[in-house]
């Protein structure tokens, strides 16, 4: 005779497992194309049980595509960029990528390290911009590893030879995206080297909380909490100073929309940069733990993004280069102002600026630069 307590058990235990697997967060490899030479480009789609979901491309470990919900619960991409390789591969815009060696700029493309002078390759007018002309977004990564569970992830790795790009040392590097039931977009860096060298890396997506090709992002209301910029010279290098944001447009202490003084005829800074392109000083040192250092919220979506990071500065561009000669996955144009960007990262040229802290590894040192992207929305968000 069958024992009916041992069906009730099997049926208590299988209702406890249900929430559990319906929260599993899944991840799903597929091809997104190919490079010129014929190697595929990997992609893999993270998505958990509340619509939300990441699209990381290997072709510069980039973010691709985030869908997340409005208010109403609507899905919308919210990050610019390409539904096939030929957009990425046509104009180098850095959409959704993982930027370095060094991300953002070095004057004349040039330091010292240990009385050794270096040369970096120029792409920016005199200055060397993330990474040179091969940056990091311009590489074919490998996926390395593919997760499943509460949080999914998915790893991808690149070998940075010596002398790429003039950079010393044979740089290794992971990005790790993962995301979880918290709709929280988790990336990890990390690089050893096995020569002193100089590392800043940093994820370089252009945000729109209304989503992409959806117009201006001019209006939603970013806060970051810092007191102070390094205000920059005409080729948007660093001065070595430090400015306090107070009675500036620079200032962001309190939440305002992006656009609120982004035409401030009075401002050298905006004037230069065609818009915001600046860093500004979360705090002097990298800290143990991510905090918060950007808050955007959307008015007409109800969508937020909360940006917590580790590093001590904070590179927000608000899209000024955006020229409409660019079609986007939504079939429209991206013009000036149609998105904004948030990148976690050491000081723009610290090697040249002893005041800003140091950028350099060294043999047996692991570089770490971790930053949190937590979704939500006005009504009920965390």
């Amino acid at each position: 005779m069958k024992n009916p307590h041992r069906h009730l058990m099997l049926s208590l235990a299988c209702a406890l497992l249900l929430p559990s697997a319906a929260l599993a967060t899944t991840a799903t490899r597929s091809s997104f194309g190919s490079m010129p030479g014929g190697s595929k480009v990997e992609a893999v789609k993270l998505q958990n049980g509340h619509g939300t979901s990441v699209t990381v491309i290997a072709y510069g470990a980039r973010v691709q595509s985030l869908i997340t919900p409005d208010r109403n619960g609507k899905l919308a991409d919210v990050a610019l960029g390409y539904n096939t390789m030929d957009g990425y591969l046509s104009k180098r815009q850095f959409f959704g990528a993982t930027v370095g060696r060094f991300a953002n700029r070095i004057d004349k493309g040039q330091f010292t390290l240990d009385g050794v002078h270096h040369q970096l390759t120029l792409n920016d007018g005199p200055n060397s911009l993330h990474g040179g002309i091969g940056g990091l977004d311009t590489r074919l990564w490998k996926v390395t590893s593919v997760k499943q569970g509460p949080t999914a992830s998915v790893t991808l790795s690149d070998v940075s030879p010596d002398g790429d790009q003039g950079y010393p040392g044979r740089l290794s590097l992971t990005v790790t995206y993962s995301l979880d039931e918290d709709n929280q977009l988790t990336i990890d860096h990390r690089a050893t080297t096995d020569k002193t060298t100089i590392v800043n890396l940093s994820n370089h997506t252009y945000w729109n909380l209304n989503g992409e090709g959806s117009g201006t992002a001019m209006d939603q209301r970013l806060m970051i909490p810092a007191d102070e910029i390094t205000p920059v010279d005409d080729t948007l290098i660093p001065t070595g100073a430090f400015l306090a944001v107070a009675g500036t447009p620079y200032d962001f202490r309190q939440a305002k929309a992006i656009g609120k003084d982004v035409r401030d005829g009075h401002s050298h800074q905006l004037m230069t940069g065609k818009g915001y392109d600046m860093n500004w000083v979360i705090s002097h040192a990298k800290s143990a733990q991510p905090r918060l250092v950007a808050q955007v919220e959307s008015p007409d979506s109800g969508r937020v993004l909360r940006l917590y990071s580790d590093q001590p500065g904070l590179q927000f561009y608000s899209g000024n280069f955006l020229d409409g000669t660019t079609v986007g996955k939504s079939g429209h144009t991206y013009r000036q102002g149609d998105a904004f960007v948030l990148e976690p990262q050491l000081f723009p040229d610290t090697p040249n600026h002893p005041e800003f802290g140091s950028a350099v590894l060294k043999p047996g040192q692991v570089y770490e630069n971790r930053m949190v992207y937590r979704f939500s929305t006005d009504k009920g968000g965390k």
